[in-house]
This record gives structure tokens, sequence and C-alpha cells, in this order.
């Protein structure tokens, strides 16, 4: 009985590997293919791909976008929430195809004075992180290619950690911790311990890097565009507890499919009256950063994330409107 057990035990997982190898090829393929063309073709390509095939085949986003646009800026227009919309499946699609090219497009070097199709706002922060060493921590938010940032890091001779979110399908997982690690430095997958690696490298006098715009449930209570969110607290415990510096970092995409990559001066962390880090304060001080971003550059942030738990009303509505 035991060897039927390990036996149909042995044969699901061979299942759930398969189908897992499959589902990945199939969505690395288009993404192979792409390859073949030159960067900017294919970054035009999927930006038109993805503003066409976003609203029609993947409506429930489209909806869910439509309804944060709405929630963030109740001023605007329905024509203006919509071309931020299309702008920001735009955005999906370009990622895709920054993805790919990643090695092609990033093309700044430190120790040259012209600019290339990447340039850098604040090199001499990165400069001096990397000549004075020390713990610090860098956030970002889902703003322009993103995925560009860990790379530059790399490219000024940072030692940076990252937390990232790998995919549930595990081959896929795989495949992209992979690249991301031959080009950003060192990679902690988000689970369970990630903070306990992330602290470590911190005592260690390492820097860390992080994605501060995600939904958290049992975050803190914060605002976002003037609407309730809930926030990760992780970066400001973190402060609370080693008092490192903290940078605010983005990528912003240019006209002529080009990139500024912009490193801030250091935030100033709030604090209580007995001089101890305010946990909630700094969380909000984090989301009107993002703020601030996003209201500069509104069609260049990933509006279909569910930051405002709107995604169950929406999906309620449009049952009742069908």
């Amino acid at each position: 009985m035991t060897a039927v057990r390990s036996l149909i035990t042995r044969l699901v997982l061979f299942a759930r590997h398969a189908q897992d190898w499959i589902v990945a090829q199939l969505a690395f393929l288009p993404l192979m293919l792409l390859k073949l063309l030159p960067a900017d073709t294919a970054l035009n390509l999927m930006d038109r791909v993805s503003r066409f095939a976003g609203p029609r085949f993947m409506r429930g986003r489209h909806l869910l976008t439509l309804a944060n646009l709405r929630a963030a800026y109740p001023e605007k227009s329905d024509d203006e929430i919509q071309a931020i919309a299309l702008e920001s499946w735009g955005s999906i699609g370009r990622l895709a195809a920054e993805y790919v090219f990643l090695d092609r497009l990033f093309d700044y070097d430190p120790t040259r004075g012209a600019p290339g199709r990447v340039e850098v706002v604040g090199a001499p922060i990165f400069l001096d992180l990397r000549d004075n060493p020390r713990p610090f921590i860098v956030f970002t938010a889902h703003t322009g290619s993103f995925e560009m940032l860990p790379v530059a890091g790399s490219a000024f001779g940072l030692d940076v950690t990252v937390l990232f979110r790998p995919p549930n399908n595990a081959t896929m997982a795989k495949k992209v911790f992979e690249f991301r690690a031959k080009r950003m430095g060192t990679l902690v997958p988000s689970h369970a311990g990630s903070s306990f690696t992330l602290a470590r490298k911190l005592d260690e006098g390492h820097g860390i890097g992080v994605l501060v715009d995600q939904k958290f449930r049992k975050g803190l209570e914060t605002t976002f565009f003037g609407q309730p969110v809930k926030t990760n607290p992780l970066l400001a415990k973190l402060v609370r507890q080693f008092g490192c510096e903290v940078y605010p970092a983005r990528c912003i995409r240019l006209p002529g499919n080009r990139f500024r990559l912009e490193i801030e001066p250091a935030v100033t962390i709030p604090r209580k009256e007995g001089g101890s880090v305010d946990v909630e304060a700094t969380a909000q001080l984090l989301n009107d950063t993002v703020e601030r971003w996003v209201r500069e550059y509104p069609g260049q942030w990933l509006w279909y994330h569910d930051r405002w738990h709107v995604k169950r009303r929406v999906a309620r509505e449009t049952r009742t409107k069908m």
C-alpha cells in the first residue's frame, strides 16, 4: 500500500512539473520570437499589441484599472481615464519587451560622460554608497522600466540584495531567477523568511532594494491618493532596527525608447518624541513618494494592482451588468 501511494505521489509531482514546463515554454516562446526583432521595433510593437489586447482579452484587469483610476483621479473625464489606462497597458507590453532586451537597452557606463539610451540622475549618490559602504535601503515602485534599477546598481559596483516575487510556475520562476541573477546582483524570493534574509544583509553592512507599492492585507493603515490602503511595514521596521539610510529611486521612460534612472537624496525618517522611528508615518512617507511619482507619469504605473481592495466589487458590478 505504501509503495502504491509513493508511486501515485511521484506521478502527481511529475504531472505538475510537466504542466509547469509546458506552460513556461508557451509563455517564453513569444519572448524568444520577439528577440529576433530590433529592440526599438519590439518595444513599439508590444506597446501597440498590449494597448489593443489588454482591454479586450483581460477585461477584468481593465475594469479594475479603470476603477483604480477613477478613485485616484475623481476630477478627470472618462476620456482622460481611458487614455491613462491604455498607456498603462502599453507600459505592460513594453515591460515584457524591455525584459527580453535588457542587455541591449542598458548602455549606461559610469565612466563615460556621453549619454546613451539610459541616463542616470543622482550618480554621485550611487558612487558615495559604493565608496563609503554602509547599510542602506533603496525603494521603488512598479513605474517605468523598474527592472533597470537593480541593473544600474550592479553597473556602479554596488552590492544590493533585491527582494522579488517569483512566478507561481516553478519552471518560469527558475528561468526568471537565472536571468535576473546574472544582471541584478543578489536576489531574494519573496516568502515567509525573506525579511530575515534582508535583515541579515543590512546587519552585514550591505544594501537592499524593495518595491513598496504592493497590496499587503495585514499592513499598516495608510492612505494613497486619498484612499485608505494597507502598507507593508517591513521597510519602516528595518529602519527602526538598523538605523539605515533610505533612498527613493525610480525609472522614467523617455521618448524614443530612452530611459532616465533617478535616485533621490536620502529621505528624512519621521520620528516620535522619544526619537524612535515612527513606523506608521514612515509607511505613509513611502506612499506619498510613490504617489508623487505616479501623478507625474500616471501612464507608466501598473494600475491593475488591487491596491484599494476593489477587485471583488468590480467583479460583482460586472456580473450585475451582464
